[in-house]
Protein backbone atom coordinates (compact mmCIF):
# COMPACT_ATOMS: atom_id res chain seq x y z
CA UNK A 1 0.00 0.00 0.00
CA UNK A 2 1.13 3.10 -0.97
CA UNK A 3 0.46 6.37 1.50
CA UNK A 4 1.69 10.81 2.12
CA UNK A 5 4.85 10.90 4.09
CA UNK A 6 2.16 11.58 6.55
CA UNK A 7 0.80 8.70 6.52
CA UNK A 8 4.05 6.62 6.41
CA UNK A 9 5.09 8.40 9.70
CA UNK A 10 1.27 8.13 11.08
CA UNK A 11 1.33 4.16 9.98
CA UNK A 12 -2.61 4.77 9.29
CA UNK A 13 -4.19 3.74 6.25
CA UNK A 14 -4.90 6.36 3.97
CA UNK A 15 -8.65 7.98 3.83
CA UNK A 16 -10.54 9.18 1.17
CA UNK A 17 -13.47 11.91 1.83
CA UNK A 18 -16.46 11.24 -0.95
CA UNK A 19 -18.64 14.21 -1.51
CA UNK A 20 -21.68 12.91 -3.60
CA UNK A 21 -25.78 13.61 -4.13
CA UNK A 22 -26.49 9.82 -3.93
CA UNK A 23 -25.78 7.18 -2.52
CA UNK A 24 -26.84 3.34 -0.92
CA UNK A 25 -29.42 2.69 0.12
CA UNK A 26 -30.81 4.52 -3.43
CA UNK A 27 -30.22 2.24 -6.38
CA UNK A 28 -28.84 4.94 -8.88
CA UNK A 29 -26.16 4.36 -11.29
CA UNK A 30 -23.88 6.57 -9.21
CA UNK A 31 -25.15 4.70 -5.65
CA UNK A 32 -24.09 1.38 -7.63
CA UNK A 33 -20.93 3.10 -8.96
CA UNK A 34 -19.56 4.30 -5.61
CA UNK A 35 -20.63 1.43 -3.84
CA UNK A 36 -17.77 -1.06 -5.87
CA UNK A 37 -15.94 1.79 -5.42
CA UNK A 38 -15.50 2.48 -1.92
CA UNK A 39 -15.83 -1.45 -1.38
CA UNK A 40 -13.09 -1.55 -3.28
CA UNK A 41 -10.99 0.95 -1.35
CA UNK A 42 -11.56 -0.96 1.68
CA UNK A 43 -10.65 -4.27 0.38
CA UNK A 44 -7.34 -1.77 -0.39
CA UNK A 45 -7.18 -1.00 3.40
CA UNK A 46 -8.90 2.36 3.61
CA UNK A 47 -10.61 4.37 5.38
CA UNK A 48 -13.52 5.65 4.10
CA UNK A 49 -16.00 9.19 4.70
CA UNK A 50 -18.91 9.68 2.96
CA UNK A 51 -20.68 12.97 2.66
CA UNK A 52 -24.39 12.49 1.56
CA UNK A 53 -27.82 13.03 1.79
CA UNK A 54 -29.79 11.32 4.17
CA UNK A 55 -30.43 12.04 7.92
CA UNK A 56 -28.51 13.53 10.44
CA UNK A 57 -26.53 10.70 12.17
CA UNK A 58 -23.15 9.21 11.33
CA UNK A 59 -23.36 5.54 10.66
CA UNK A 60 -21.44 2.60 9.59
CA UNK A 61 -22.01 1.68 5.77
CA UNK A 62 -21.88 -2.15 4.62
CA UNK A 63 -18.35 -1.97 3.97
CA UNK A 64 -17.15 -0.03 7.29
CA UNK A 65 -17.02 3.52 6.08
CA UNK A 66 -18.65 6.39 7.59
CA UNK A 67 -21.78 7.91 6.29
CA UNK A 68 -21.95 11.53 7.61
CA UNK A 69 -25.24 12.17 6.26
CA UNK A 70 -26.83 15.25 5.63
CA UNK A 71 -30.45 16.37 6.16
CA UNK A 72 -30.57 17.42 2.67
CA UNK A 73 -32.97 14.79 0.98
CA UNK A 74 -32.54 15.27 -2.95
CA UNK A 75 -36.11 14.21 -4.75
CA UNK A 76 -36.40 11.31 -6.81
CA UNK A 77 -38.29 13.56 -9.55
CA UNK A 78 -39.66 17.12 -10.11
CA UNK A 79 -38.56 19.88 -11.65
CA UNK A 80 -34.93 21.39 -11.82
CA UNK A 81 -35.62 24.06 -9.46
CA UNK A 82 -36.73 21.47 -6.73
CA UNK A 83 -33.29 19.42 -7.24
CA UNK A 84 -30.93 21.83 -7.57
CA UNK A 85 -32.28 23.95 -4.40
CA UNK A 86 -31.78 20.36 -2.69
CA UNK A 87 -28.41 19.77 -4.17
CA UNK A 88 -27.33 23.29 -3.08
CA UNK A 89 -28.97 22.71 0.38
CA UNK A 90 -26.11 19.61 0.36
CA UNK A 91 -23.77 20.92 -0.54
CA UNK A 92 -23.49 23.77 1.86
CA UNK A 93 -24.42 21.11 4.89
CA UNK A 94 -21.54 19.06 3.27
CA UNK A 95 -18.57 21.46 3.97
CA UNK A 96 -18.65 21.26 8.19
CA UNK A 97 -19.92 17.37 7.67
CA UNK A 98 -16.63 16.64 5.61
CA UNK A 99 -14.96 18.91 8.28
CA UNK A 100 -15.68 16.93 11.21
CA UNK A 101 -14.55 13.80 9.82
CA UNK A 102 -10.79 13.08 10.59
CA UNK A 103 -8.76 14.63 8.01
CA UNK A 104 -8.59 12.95 4.35
CA UNK A 105 -5.73 11.90 2.03
CA UNK A 106 -7.78 13.18 -1.42
CA UNK A 107 -11.36 14.40 -1.29
CA UNK A 108 -13.54 13.42 -4.28
CA UNK A 109 -17.01 14.90 -5.23
CA UNK A 110 -19.11 13.44 -8.33
CA UNK A 111 -21.29 15.07 -10.12
CA UNK A 112 -24.31 15.59 -11.90
CA UNK A 113 -25.47 17.58 -8.56
CA UNK A 114 -24.03 20.41 -10.00
CA UNK A 115 -23.31 22.40 -6.32
CA UNK A 116 -21.37 19.52 -5.18
CA UNK A 117 -18.48 20.62 -6.97
CA UNK A 118 -18.42 23.54 -4.61
CA UNK A 119 -18.52 21.71 -1.60
CA UNK A 120 -15.90 19.39 -2.53
CA UNK A 121 -13.64 22.07 -3.55
CA UNK A 122 -14.17 24.11 -0.67
CA UNK A 123 -12.81 20.70 1.25
CA UNK A 124 -9.95 19.99 -0.78
CA UNK A 125 -8.62 23.88 0.02
CA UNK A 126 -9.56 23.99 3.54
CA UNK A 127 -8.17 20.40 4.05
CA UNK A 128 -5.25 20.96 2.10
CA UNK A 129 -6.05 17.77 -0.13
CA UNK A 130 -5.78 16.67 -3.74
CA UNK A 131 -9.58 16.87 -5.42
CA UNK A 132 -10.97 14.45 -7.50
CA UNK A 133 -13.60 15.49 -10.05
CA UNK A 134 -16.01 12.72 -11.68
CA UNK A 135 -18.13 13.98 -14.33
CA UNK A 136 -20.90 11.86 -14.85
CA UNK A 137 -22.13 14.35 -17.57
CA UNK A 138 -21.02 16.46 -20.31
CA UNK A 139 -21.55 19.63 -18.34
CA UNK A 140 -21.12 22.66 -18.83
CA UNK A 141 -21.97 21.49 -22.51
CA UNK A 142 -25.01 19.68 -21.80
CA UNK A 143 -26.09 22.94 -19.50
CA UNK A 144 -26.32 24.89 -22.63
CA UNK A 145 -28.26 22.18 -24.81
CA UNK A 146 -31.07 22.03 -22.09
CA UNK A 147 -31.16 25.50 -21.67
CA UNK A 148 -30.21 25.49 -18.26
CA UNK A 149 -27.09 27.77 -18.34
CA UNK A 150 -29.39 31.23 -19.40
CA UNK A 151 -29.59 33.73 -16.51
CA UNK A 152 -27.26 34.97 -13.74
CA UNK A 153 -27.68 31.77 -11.67
CA UNK A 154 -26.63 29.58 -14.65
CA UNK A 155 -24.02 31.42 -15.46
CA UNK A 156 -22.23 31.36 -12.38
CA UNK A 157 -22.55 27.83 -12.01
CA UNK A 158 -21.15 27.04 -15.58
CA UNK A 159 -18.50 29.16 -14.34
CA UNK A 160 -18.16 27.41 -11.35
CA UNK A 161 -18.25 23.80 -12.92
CA UNK A 162 -15.63 24.79 -15.07
CA UNK A 163 -13.40 26.17 -12.20
CA UNK A 164 -13.80 22.96 -10.58
CA UNK A 165 -12.82 21.16 -13.33
CA UNK A 166 -9.44 23.50 -14.07
CA UNK A 167 -8.73 23.61 -9.93
CA UNK A 168 -8.94 19.48 -9.91
CA UNK A 169 -6.05 17.41 -9.63
CA UNK A 170 -8.08 14.66 -11.20
CA UNK A 171 -11.36 14.78 -13.03
CA UNK A 172 -12.64 11.54 -13.78
CA UNK A 173 -15.24 10.96 -17.24
CA UNK A 174 -16.93 8.11 -17.73
CA UNK A 175 -16.73 8.32 -21.52
CA UNK A 176 -13.60 9.08 -23.45
CA UNK A 177 -15.17 10.73 -25.66
CA UNK A 178 -15.85 13.96 -22.64
CA UNK A 179 -11.95 13.07 -21.84
CA UNK A 180 -11.03 14.13 -25.23
CA UNK A 181 -12.80 17.28 -25.31
CA UNK A 182 -11.81 18.49 -21.89
CA UNK A 183 -8.19 17.64 -22.64
CA UNK A 184 -8.99 19.59 -25.41
CA UNK A 185 -9.60 22.70 -22.97
CA UNK A 186 -6.50 22.38 -21.59
CA UNK A 187 -6.96 20.15 -18.18
CA UNK A 188 -4.37 19.18 -16.49
CA UNK A 189 -5.35 15.38 -16.01
CA UNK A 190 -8.38 14.13 -17.20
CA UNK A 191 -9.07 10.11 -16.86
CA UNK A 192 -11.64 7.89 -18.32
CA UNK A 193 -13.07 5.59 -16.13
CA UNK A 194 -16.60 3.73 -17.93
CA UNK A 195 -19.68 2.93 -15.81
CA UNK A 196 -20.19 -0.71 -15.96
CA UNK A 197 -22.47 -3.10 -13.89
CA UNK A 198 -21.84 -5.99 -12.00
CA UNK A 199 -22.07 -8.56 -14.61
CA UNK A 200 -22.33 -11.39 -11.74
CA UNK A 201 -26.02 -9.71 -10.15
CA UNK A 202 -27.56 -9.40 -13.57
CA UNK A 203 -29.70 -12.59 -14.31
CA UNK A 204 -29.77 -13.91 -17.99
CA UNK A 205 -32.90 -13.30 -19.46
CA UNK A 206 -34.48 -16.79 -20.48
CA UNK A 207 -34.83 -17.46 -24.00
CA UNK A 208 -37.99 -16.90 -25.51
CA UNK A 209 -40.39 -18.19 -28.49
CA UNK A 210 -42.24 -16.18 -30.72
CA UNK A 211 -44.06 -16.36 -33.81
CA UNK A 212 -43.29 -13.82 -37.12
CA UNK A 213 -45.15 -10.74 -36.36
CA UNK A 214 -44.58 -10.50 -32.73
CA UNK A 215 -42.73 -8.20 -30.83
CA UNK A 216 -41.92 -7.53 -27.22
CA UNK A 217 -40.68 -3.70 -26.93
CA UNK A 218 -39.25 -2.54 -23.36
CA UNK A 219 -38.37 0.57 -22.36
CA UNK A 220 -37.13 0.24 -18.75
CA UNK A 221 -35.30 3.44 -16.95
CA UNK A 222 -35.64 7.28 -16.62
CA UNK A 223 -38.47 9.11 -18.18
CA UNK A 224 -36.79 12.32 -18.44
CA UNK A 225 -35.52 15.13 -21.02
CA UNK A 226 -32.24 13.50 -22.34
CA UNK A 227 -34.12 10.15 -23.71
CA UNK A 228 -36.51 11.55 -26.04
CA UNK A 229 -39.06 8.83 -25.32
CA UNK A 230 -41.36 10.77 -27.56
CA UNK A 231 -40.04 8.91 -30.64
CA UNK A 232 -40.95 5.38 -29.04
CA UNK A 233 -44.59 6.46 -28.53
CA UNK A 234 -44.98 7.90 -31.94
CA UNK A 235 -43.74 4.47 -33.42
CA UNK A 236 -45.87 2.81 -30.93
CA UNK A 237 -48.47 4.56 -32.34
CA UNK A 238 -47.54 3.95 -36.15
CA UNK A 239 -46.79 0.26 -35.61
CA UNK A 240 -49.85 -0.27 -33.85
CA UNK A 241 -51.90 0.18 -37.19
CA UNK A 242 -49.68 -1.82 -39.30
CA UNK A 243 -48.22 -4.60 -37.01
CA UNK A 244 -51.04 -4.97 -34.05
CA UNK A 245 -48.43 -7.63 -32.54
CA UNK A 246 -45.95 -5.20 -31.73
CA UNK A 247 -46.52 -4.69 -28.30
CA UNK A 248 -44.72 -1.53 -26.55
CA UNK A 249 -44.13 -1.15 -22.33
CA UNK A 250 -42.25 1.69 -20.95
CA UNK A 251 -41.30 1.36 -16.92
CA UNK A 252 -40.16 3.84 -14.93
CA UNK A 253 -40.64 7.88 -13.85
CA UNK A 254 -39.27 11.02 -13.89
CA UNK A 255 -40.01 14.33 -15.42
CA UNK A 256 -41.67 14.06 -19.26
CA UNK A 257 -44.24 10.57 -17.80
CA UNK A 258 -47.04 12.43 -17.68
CA UNK A 259 -46.07 14.23 -21.17
CA UNK A 260 -45.49 11.02 -22.30
CA UNK A 261 -49.15 9.68 -20.96
CA UNK A 262 -50.70 12.40 -22.73
CA UNK A 263 -48.87 12.01 -25.95
CA UNK A 264 -49.68 7.89 -26.07
CA UNK A 265 -53.60 8.96 -25.25
CA UNK A 266 -53.67 11.72 -27.98
CA UNK A 267 -51.93 9.16 -30.07
CA UNK A 268 -53.58 6.10 -29.32
CA UNK A 269 -50.18 4.56 -29.32
CA UNK A 270 -51.37 2.13 -27.02
CA UNK A 271 -48.21 1.78 -24.54
CA UNK A 272 -48.26 0.06 -21.65
CA UNK A 273 -46.97 2.13 -18.72
CA UNK A 274 -45.90 1.03 -15.62
CA UNK A 275 -44.32 2.45 -12.59
CA UNK A 276 -40.71 2.15 -11.67
CA UNK A 277 -39.63 -0.71 -9.99
CA UNK A 278 -36.73 -2.21 -7.68
CA UNK A 279 -33.67 -4.11 -9.09
CA UNK A 280 -35.41 -7.55 -8.07
CA UNK A 281 -38.56 -6.90 -10.39
CA UNK A 282 -36.42 -5.55 -13.45
CA UNK A 283 -35.37 -9.48 -14.98
CA UNK A 284 -39.09 -10.00 -14.54
CA UNK A 285 -39.74 -6.81 -17.20
CA UNK A 286 -36.70 -8.39 -19.48
CA UNK A 287 -37.88 -11.38 -19.49
CA UNK A 288 -41.17 -10.24 -20.90
CA UNK A 289 -38.47 -8.66 -23.35
CA UNK A 290 -37.65 -9.37 -27.12
CA UNK A 291 -35.46 -6.21 -27.30
CA UNK A 292 -34.82 -3.41 -24.78
CA UNK A 293 -34.53 0.00 -25.86
CA UNK A 294 -31.52 2.43 -25.00
CA UNK A 295 -32.31 6.05 -26.57
CA UNK A 296 -30.90 9.77 -26.45
CA UNK A 297 -32.34 12.22 -27.98
CA UNK A 298 -30.91 13.15 -31.02
CA UNK A 299 -30.53 17.39 -31.08
CA UNK A 300 -27.91 17.27 -27.70
CA UNK A 301 -24.48 17.24 -29.30
CA UNK A 302 -23.06 16.55 -25.77
CA UNK A 303 -24.75 12.97 -26.62
CA UNK A 304 -22.45 11.59 -28.51
CA UNK A 305 -20.31 11.28 -26.13
CA UNK A 306 -22.16 10.07 -23.91
CA UNK A 307 -23.17 6.49 -22.89
CA UNK A 308 -26.48 5.65 -21.17
CA UNK A 309 -25.56 3.96 -17.61
CA UNK A 310 -27.99 1.15 -17.81
CA UNK A 311 -26.20 0.26 -21.60
CA UNK A 312 -24.17 -2.20 -19.65
CA UNK A 313 -27.31 -3.71 -17.87
CA UNK A 314 -29.21 -4.98 -21.15
CA UNK A 315 -26.16 -5.98 -22.79
CA UNK A 316 -25.30 -8.36 -20.17
CA UNK A 317 -28.90 -9.42 -20.00
CA UNK A 318 -28.78 -11.41 -23.18
CA UNK A 319 -31.48 -9.84 -24.80
CA UNK A 320 -31.05 -7.94 -28.54
CA UNK A 321 -30.74 -4.52 -27.81
CA UNK A 322 -32.46 -1.81 -29.79
CA UNK A 323 -30.05 1.65 -29.87
CA UNK A 324 -31.56 5.02 -30.72
CA UNK A 325 -28.17 6.61 -30.00
CA UNK A 326 -25.11 7.86 -31.45
CA UNK A 327 -21.12 8.39 -31.11
CA UNK A 328 -19.49 6.47 -28.37
CA UNK A 329 -22.47 4.72 -27.22
CA UNK A 330 -23.38 3.75 -30.60
CA UNK A 331 -19.97 2.13 -30.65
CA UNK A 332 -20.40 -0.08 -27.44
CA UNK A 333 -23.49 -1.60 -28.97
CA UNK A 334 -21.66 -2.51 -32.28
CA UNK A 335 -18.51 -3.83 -30.78
CA UNK A 336 -20.96 -5.50 -27.98
CA UNK A 337 -22.77 -7.59 -30.67
CA UNK A 338 -26.22 -8.72 -29.73
CA UNK A 339 -27.88 -5.34 -30.61
CA UNK A 340 -28.78 -2.66 -33.81
CA UNK A 341 -28.21 0.97 -33.67
CA UNK A 342 -31.01 2.86 -35.98
CA UNK A 343 -31.74 6.40 -36.97
CA UNK A 344 -32.78 9.24 -35.18
CA UNK A 345 -36.37 9.93 -36.25
CA UNK A 346 -39.62 7.62 -34.63
CA UNK A 347 -39.90 6.64 -38.37
CA UNK A 348 -36.37 4.89 -38.59
CA UNK A 349 -37.75 3.07 -35.37
CA UNK A 350 -40.91 1.91 -36.56
CA UNK A 351 -39.56 0.48 -39.31
CA UNK A 352 -36.52 -1.18 -37.42
CA UNK A 353 -38.89 -2.76 -34.87
CA UNK A 354 -41.36 -3.79 -38.10
CA UNK A 355 -38.59 -5.47 -39.50
CA UNK A 356 -37.72 -7.15 -36.43
CA UNK A 357 -41.29 -8.18 -35.68
CA UNK A 358 -41.12 -9.82 -39.08
CA UNK A 359 -38.10 -12.23 -38.03
CA UNK A 360 -37.53 -13.60 -34.59
CA UNK A 361 -33.85 -14.95 -35.10
CA UNK A 362 -33.09 -11.40 -35.19
CA UNK A 363 -33.76 -11.18 -31.22
CA UNK A 364 -32.03 -14.47 -31.00
CA UNK A 365 -28.42 -13.19 -29.63
CA UNK A 366 -27.09 -15.42 -27.81
CA UNK A 367 -24.44 -13.94 -24.89
CA UNK A 368 -22.24 -11.88 -27.08
CA UNK A 369 -23.16 -8.78 -25.11
CA UNK A 370 -22.61 -10.09 -21.85
CA UNK A 371 -18.80 -11.28 -22.41
CA UNK A 372 -18.16 -7.66 -23.79
CA UNK A 373 -19.56 -6.37 -20.64
CA UNK A 374 -17.38 -9.09 -18.68
CA UNK A 375 -14.57 -7.82 -20.54
CA UNK A 376 -15.23 -4.03 -20.63
CA UNK A 377 -17.77 -2.85 -18.68
CA UNK A 378 -17.29 -5.22 -15.55
CA UNK A 379 -18.32 -3.36 -12.20
CA UNK A 380 -15.76 -5.06 -9.72
CA UNK A 381 -12.65 -4.43 -12.11
CA UNK A 382 -13.74 -0.58 -12.84
CA UNK A 383 -13.77 -0.08 -9.59
CA UNK A 384 -10.03 -1.72 -8.72
CA UNK A 385 -9.04 0.68 -11.38
CA UNK A 386 -10.37 3.57 -9.54
CA UNK A 387 -9.02 2.82 -6.65
CA UNK A 388 -5.66 2.74 -8.02
CA UNK A 389 -6.18 6.08 -9.42
CA UNK A 390 -6.89 7.09 -5.73
CA UNK A 391 -4.23 5.19 -4.51
CA UNK A 392 -1.42 7.36 -6.95
CA UNK A 393 -2.46 10.54 -5.46
CA UNK A 394 -2.19 9.47 -2.27
CA UNK A 395 1.74 8.07 -2.95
Amino acid sequence: MTADPGTRRTGRAPRALLVTHSYRPDRTPPARRWAAVVAALRADGWEVDVVTPGGVRTVLGEDGERLRRTPALLPGEGGRNGRFAAAAIHAVLAVPRGLAAPRPDVVVATLPALPTIVAGRALALLLRRPLVVEMRDAWPDLAHEAGVHQGLLGTAMEAVVTGGQRAADVVVTVTEGFAETLRGRGMRRVVALANGVDVHRVPVAPPRDRAPGELRVLYLGNLGESQGLERLVAAAARLRRTHPGVRVRIVGGGTRQTALQALDARLDAGVEFLDAVPGSGVSEHYAWADTLVVCLRPDWASFRHTVPSKTYEVLASGRHVTGQVAGEAARILQDAGGADVVGPGSDDLAEHLAALAADPARTRVGQGGRAWVAAHGHLPALARRYAALLRSLVR
